[in-house]
């Protein structure tokens, strides 16, 4: 009789009981760094004359001075919270709190919104400075100068769409023949005021973004005619941690780009005066600057080489077009002064 051989046992599949846990964790990992490219995205361009006679057709209102100027600031809020991913500056929960450069980005255009939301309510609107300020520039103004990072009631986004609100009322009102009373005083006063403040503006963000790779600074001597312990000037070397350096490019890129949307509205609302102190070719060399900032960026980062060095630097070259568009302010500024 024949013996047959005992079967082998089966063999069991080894479990991983992790794996359950990390599939998850993985699949959820590659959505958020999908989301967090997706919504790293700078927005397009647009035409502050186009968009605002559509919108003034909208609303059944007739274009009037200053109408160009106030849509583009409606406009250019209104495209923080509605550009890819929303207004991201706030948020507390991934993707958003992971990003930098959209967040810097965001500051900066709100920089520019702000300066002009100020210049609205303190110049444009006021014939002098006795004059009473109109009511809803007094609103929207306090409203956008928010923290830019509050997402506890009220909310960032809550407080600039008030204020989207209020300026869409100044407009209306600003349009409405039968009842005029808001004003936009086209005057060289008004805009040499507010070239100043950008001027201003522009100068730091030239020397934030040139100390990516070192500088020396000069600090002036202090004046003796103020104290007994005045001493000579000191030379302080300034260098940016290498941390910040694409923030500071990413607030540069958001500052210009709305800086030039507004640049375009002012040279359509202040053609008259323009002409009559030939600066309308000087406000153009300022918006082909600020064009030439906005091109594409062609690295997936921003690079940080030395001035002469094998890799390029996009700070250094961030900071020649804001210096040239600077210059050019100030020539502007220059001749509104003239007589």
């Amino acid at each position: 009789m024949n013996a047959t051989a005992p079967s082998a046992p089966p063999r069991r599949r080894r479990s991983f009981p992790g794996l359950a846990i990390l599939v998850p964790i993985a699949v959820l990992v590659l959505l958020v760094l999908a989301l967090m490219w997706w919504w790293d995205k700078e927005p397009e361009q647009f035409d502050p004359v186009a968009v605002t006679t559509a919108h003034m057709k909208d609303i059944g209102r007739p274009m009037s001075t200053g109408a160009v100027t106030t849509y583009t600031l409606i406009r250019s809020v209104d495209t923080l919270m509605d550009k890819r991913g929303g207004y991201l500056s706030n948020d507390r929960l991934p993707p958003g709190v992971f990003m930098d450069n959209m967040p810097n980005w965001e500051f900066g255009s709100l920089t520019a919104s702000r300066d002009l939301a100020r210049a609205l309510r303190n110049d444009f609107s006021r014939s002098q400075t006795q004059s009473t300020e109109d009511k809803d520039l007094a609103e929207a103004d306090p409203l956008l100068n928010s923290p830019n990072d509050r997402w506890l009631l009220p909310s960032s986004e809550s407080q600039y769409g008030k204020a989207v609100n209020d300026l869409e009322n100044y407009l209306g009102r600003l349009s409405d023949a039968a009842d005029a009373n808001a004003h936009f005083y086209a005057r060289a006063d008004n805009l040499a005021d507010y070239l100043q403040t950008v001027s201003a503006r522009l100068g730091s963000l030239s020397q934030r973004l040139s100390a990516s790779v070192g500088q020396l600074k000069v600090d002036a001597a202090p004046d003796a005619s103020v104290g007994a312990n005045a001493g000579p000037a000191k030379a302080i070397y300034v260098k940016t941690p290498w941390s910040k350096i694409d923030d500071n490019f990413y607030e540069a890129r958001g500052y210009t780009w709305t800086l030039l949307e507004q640049l375009k509205a002012i040279r359509h609302d202040f053609a008259p005066i323009l002409r009559s102190k030939n600066a309308d070719a000087s406000l153009q060399q300022v918006i082909r600057e600020l064009e030439e900032s906005q091109k594409s960026l062609g690295s997936p980062v921003v690079l940080n080489g030395s001035p002469f060095g094998f890799f390029a630097n996009h700070s250094l070259v961030m900071a020649n077009y804001v210096s040239r568009a600077n210059a050019a302010i100030i020539d502007l500024r220059a001749l509104l002064g003239r007589g």
